[in-house]
């Protein structure tokens, strides 16, 4: 049978490119690196096609060419090609090759590195050959690499000896454990070198090796081994600056970078030569500003080591003020460009150098890492000095490091608050509008990261000079800052502190919203909005006057220059509407969203900040319009579903390629390295997506049922978002949609408006919700959106657990163990850091904080499991039985007094839901319950008196014979002193209530006369209204039945009674359901009718008198 004629063409083709001839074979590689698209892909099909059917001639022909091409390119595009063959990856070829032509190449490949001249190739080939080697070292496939290996490091040949070194960097990260049975030669080599070698690119291939060798060392003792390798090291470093060779000298650096962030420890017993060599760097005026800044960025790696070396640079203390010395010096470094003062945008920052920003990212980054202890007096020596001076430059240097370091420093600058502002308010008034600007900054990051202490505390200081500062028409940058000063101040402020100073900043915004440059109308508008938005209802009284503007300039600012205006104008006035609210927004609001309908209809070009402020303003007007917005729906969410769904744009690299992505300070571009690939993305596209998402679930929160055309939709787009790790919050988003989505489902349902659907459809949404959101959470990275994420399963479970079948409830129990034994890990590995020699208090403080999120986690456990419990009852006991086992852990001695309030919780849960068929567990779980209720935190004896009222309701003769020790329990709490006070009152008031509990159930147990009226006196009580209405309505009943104990001999606790019931009336709803109100209000009309007319005089008498006045008009109505 003829093949087909392309097939046969084909293979003629392959015929001569893999024939005796090597030309065909170079033209076919020639043409892969073609920059013509259709001549490239023909040539990677042919290619392919050669190594699909003879990989083994292809091989040879491409080491053939790398031997003897005469064409530097055609080398090097041999050995990219040969190492991709030998890539363990889908197309890895090695296995398919006949033993003779693996032998074949192993021998040419290590003759070519003998041979090579051209350095960028040698460099490809010791890629090439690293590669094969950690596929096939480490089953002894090559013997002969390593000893020829050290025969090349012992050669006279430099190249040789570079080339060596560089596969010992290679192999360390690919195979280390085959390189550690030669730790003895390899140290000998290595010591050698960087003692004695005469070329710097050597030396530095050199240390590129050791570096890569000590990480890849898993042993303390072995890695000690190489300190007497650390000062020949630091050597190659100073040798190649008084060398005058910054290239190698910036290598150097940067390698040593690497060994700061991996192995910070090994540096520990040099730190102060290593430091100091680096400060010397960093402050030798001499050198280029790159090498400076690395050897800046050294030492702030250092410093951030937190997880591998805690509190190893506070040991420091004259080191550190060295560096921040250096830093404010680099904030010197900023011209007086006249382009500052006539931008159009607020982010111009002309004058500004790469030293200066440099300055600026190191004071934040080294105040975060070393905290407020080390860093404040640091600073409070250096920042009045430079204040003091007479050149701006170094006031304006002082301002914006104050600004800097105060996130790291916060807790310490809150006790000095009053030098601060005062620091910042002085300069205010300083001639140079570039100090101003600078103080005005300084103001608004200090209302972010000190507030809200500041804003309570310096309003009436901070916000007349940032009105005055508006005043300033000379310098429109230091208008259009204090605006956004104002934003920064308003949004961490309460109404009542902004109020008083409401008239002065509005009617000033407005001035400039019409005065204004643009970007002063711009910053006007933020600030507009953020102030309705802090001061909510209080912001009706300036509606009238403020949204004609607002809407003018929607209605105007039409044309590209203007675009930013018009989005912002959008922002405020949602903003305002939300805040004054739908009854005085309801006349605009129609005419606004005609404007944005129209605007969504028009063609937007896609770099238009447009889009995503109106995606949120559509959100903010519907949270304003609820249900009246549901008639634009239609014209709102094509283009919302469109954002969500946007695929990132992403460009990969290899981590270790030398072409970084081209724009990596780009600040559009997100760079994140995931194994051994580097990721450059879009941050805008993301940023879009992450917005659409949030509305997403805007819209099912406030629409609820109405929202249920779009579930559908929405729930593809978000579920898969579960996993999207490009971006945390396009996760959070998606995880807070899920039970909005089900909530908005069963809604629908319930209320007849699902077009027709049943439940069936709530089963359906939730079986593929359910079981993805645990899927997700069992590969979520980062704890805090862990805790999201129960948080949200929970919901879930609120509103559709009864329909979970039993294969669902199992995958979430096993998700819960997981959950459990992870958070248990990381507390090990931070008690583990916390062993280190350096350790200190502060980074106690940050395990503390570390530990609180686990907390979090903790927390959304119990009420995961409180949930199942409510929802199962006992058909969930057997899975309970198989968490015992990680639950009871929790109430050890050692665990933090939240884990064990939420163990007490769980049980609590498992006694109430599930009553009898829970007392086998009272066995196991009451010691430590009775243990608990004298616990020194109030709120872990408020989870163990409440479960000894469910166990005395529940527990029958089980419980009887503790009942003694349950009373003397509930008496140490009831006795307290200080019991009312607000962190008590909730244990004593779930004490009160389970009293009474074992008054009813065991009255035959107790000494009735006297612990009766011993309740009784308890009452009432008013700090756990679930608990006071549950308390009073047995108290109710007790009354109703004439109970002989709490009514006392001759009645006389009756005056008690009634008091009760008058405190419990007066005080309105909250204290007794309505059904238990109008009990009482009749037991009291009976008694006014039966009792004997004195004793009614007398109880009555015992009352304060507005209660008799509140009685008598309650009775009487």
């Amino acid at each position: 049978m003829a093949q087909p004629e392309s097939t046969q063409h084909q293979q003629a083709q392959l015929a001569t490119i893999l024939g005796p001839d090597p030309a065909p074979f170079e033209t076919l590689i020639s043409h892969l690196m073609s920059s013509s698209n259709e001549q490239r892909s023909q040539a990677e099909l042919l290619f392919n096609l050669c190594k699909q059917t003879d990989p083994d001639s292809l091989s040879l022909k491409l080491a053939h060419l790398l031997q003897s091409s005469p064409h530097p390119e055609g080398r090097a595009m041999s050995a990219i090609l040969l190492r991709k063959q030998l890539t363990r990856d889908d197309s890895y070829l090695w296995p398919r090759l006949s033993p003779s032509t693996q032998s074949s190449l192993k021998t040419i490949l290590l003759s070519c590195i003998q041979r090579e001249e051209t350095k960028s190739i040698s460099k490809k080939l010791c890629d090439t050959v690293s590669e094969l080697a950690s596929g096939i070292l480490p089953e002894n496939g090559w013997p002969e690499l390593l000893p020829f290996m050290f025969q090349c490091v012992s050669s006279d040949s430099l190249k040789l000896q570079e080339s060596a070194f560089l596969i010992f960097a290679q192999l360390s990260q690919y195979i280390g454990d085959s390189l550690v049975p030669h730790i003895k030669e390899l140290h000998a080599v290595f010591l050698h070198c960087l003692n004695s070698s005469s070329s710097f690119d050597v030396k530095i291939a050199a240390l590129n090796a050791v570096i890569n060798f000590i990480q890849c060392l898993s042993s303390s003792g072995d890695r000690d081994r190489f300190q007497d390798l650390l000062p020949a090291m630091m050597r190659t470093l100073t040798e190649a600056l008084n060398n005058g060779n910054e290239a190698s000298a910036q290598e150097a650096l940067e390698l040593l970078i690497e060994l700061a962030g991996t192995e910070p420890r090994f540096l520990r017993r040099q730190l102060v030569d290593v430091v100091g060599a680096m400060l010397q760097i960093a402050e030798a005026e001499s050198l280029e500003e790159g090498t400076r800044h690395l050897a800046i960025e050294f030492v702030i790696t250092l410093a951030e080591a937190r997880e591998r070396a805690p509190g190893m640079m506070r040991k420091l203390p004259q080191f550190i003020s060295r560096l921040f010395e250096i830093l404010m010096k680099m904030l010197l470094d900023i011209e007086d460009d006249p382009a500052w003062h006539t931008a159009e945008t607020e982010d111009e920052d002309a004058g500004e150098t790469s030293n200066y920003s440099v300055g600026q990212e190191c004071l934040d980054r080294l105040s975060i890492s070393l905290g407020g202890n080390t860093i404040v007096p640091v600073a409070s020596e250096l920042l009045p000095v430079y204040l003091a001076a007479p050149e701006w430059q170094k006031h304006h240097a002082a301002l914006i490091a104050l600004a800097q370091i105060a996130e790291g420093c916060a807790k310490v600058m809150l006790k000095n608050l009053e030098q601060v502002v005062a620091m910042v308010l002085n300069s205010f008034q300083d001639p140079h509008p570039r100090v101003r600007w600078a103080a005005i900054n300084a103001i608004g990051q200090l209302s972010t990261d000190l507030g809200p202490d500041l804003q309570v505390q310096y309003h009436q200081r901070v916000l007349p000079a940032l009105a005055a500062s508006m005043d300033d028409f000379q310098n429109p940058r230091v208008q259009a800052h204090a605006a956004s000063a104002v934003l920064n101040f308003s949004e961490n402020c309460t109404p009542e502190i902004l109020t008083p100073y409401l008239d002065g900043i509005v009617s000033k915004l407005l001035v400039l919203l019409q005065n204004g440059k643009q970007m002063v109308q711009e910053g006007a508008l933020t600030a507009l909005a953020s102030v309705a938005d802090s001061s909510q209802e209080q912001f009706q009284k300036y509606y009238d006057a403020v949204m004609p503007y607002l809407k003018a300039i929607l209605v105007n600012a039409t044309d590209k220059s203007n675009r930013m205006l018009r989005a912002k104008s959008m922002e405020c006035i949602s903003l305002v509407g939300m805040a004054v609210g739908k009854e005085k927004f309801r006349n605009d609001a129609k005419q606004v969203m005609e404007v944005l309908m129209s605007l969504q209809g028009s063609q937007l070009e896609t770099d238009d900040p447009t889009t995503s402020y109106m995606l949120q303003a559509w959100a903010r007007l519907c949270k304003c319009l609820g249900q009246d917005f549901l008639p634009y729906m239609s014209v709102v969410m094509p283009p919302l579903l469109q954002s969500a769904q946007l695929k990132p744009d992403v460009t990969i690299t290899s981590a270790d390629s030398d072409n970084d992505i081209d724009d990596s300070d780009d600040e559009s571009m997100e760079t994140i390295t995931l194994g051994d690939k580097r990721i450059g993305i879009k941050t805008s596209v993301l940023e879009e997506k992450a917005t659409a998402c949030n509305m997403l679930c805007c819209y099912a929160d406030e629409l609820k049922e109405g929202f249920f055309p779009w579930i559908d939709q929405v729930a593809t787009t978000l579920v898969p978002l579960l996993k999207f790790y490009f971006h945390e919050e396009v996760r959070k988003a998606a995880v807070s949609a899920m039970p909005e989505l089900l909530r908005s489902a069963k809604l629908a349902v319930e209320k007849g408006q699902a077009q027709g659907r049943n439940d069936t459809y709530v089963k359906q949404l939730s079986d593929y919700i359910v079981p993805a959101l645990v899927d997700a959470l069992h590969k979520e990275p980062d704890t805090e959106i862990c805790a999201n994420m129960l948080d949200a399963l929970n919901e879930c479970l609120q509103i559709t657990g009864p329909l979970l079948d039993e294969s669902q409830v199992r995958s979430i129990v096993d998700e819960i163990k997981q959950v459990i034994t992870a958070s248990s890990s990381r507390k090990r590995e931070r008690a583990e850091r916390a062993k280190a020699e350096d350790f200190d208090a502060e980074e106690g403080e940050l395990i503390k904080e570390e530990n609180e999120q686990e907390e979090e986690v903790f927390d959304q456990v119990g009420e995961i499991l409180g949930t199942l419990i409510k929802t199962f009852k006992a058909s969930f006991l057997p899975f309970f039985d198989e968490l015992s086992s990680y639950l009871t852990p929790m109430w050890g001695k050692d665990k933090t007094p939240e884990e064990r309030r939420i163990a007490i919780c769980i049980f609590d849960d498992v006694a109430e839901q599930c009553q009898g068929s829970a007392l086998k567990y009272y066995e196991t779980f009451l010691p430590f319950v009775l243990e608990a209720c004298n616990d020194e935190n109030p709120d872990v004896r408020q989870a163990a008196v409440y479960g000894l009222g469910v166990c005395a309701e529940f527990g029958g003769s089980v419980f009887k014979p503790l009942v003694g020790e349950a009373l003397s329990r509930l008496n140490v709490v009831i006795q307290r002193p200080n019991a009312f006070q607000a962190e008590n009152v909730m244990a004593y008031d779930n004490a009160v209530s389970a009293l009474g509990k074992i008054c009813v159930f065991h009255r035959d147990s107790i000494d009735a006369a006297q612990i009766v009226p011993a309740w009784l006196n308890c009452l009432p009580i008013k700090g756990d209204l679930i608990e006071a209405k549950v308390v009073h309505e047995q108290l109710c009943s007790m009354v109703e039945r004439s109970d002989g104990d709490l009514l006392g001999p001759n009645n006389q606790y009756l005056p008690k009674i009634v008091a009760v019931f008058a405190e419990v009336l007066c005080t309105g709803k909250d204290l007794a359901t309505e059904q238990t109100a109008t009990r009482m209000i009749n037991l009291l009309r009976q008694l006014q009718q039966t009792l004997p007319p004195a004793t009614l005089a007398s109880t009555w008498s015992s009352l304060q008198p507005q209660q008799q006045l509140a009685l008598q008009s309650i009775l009487s109505s």
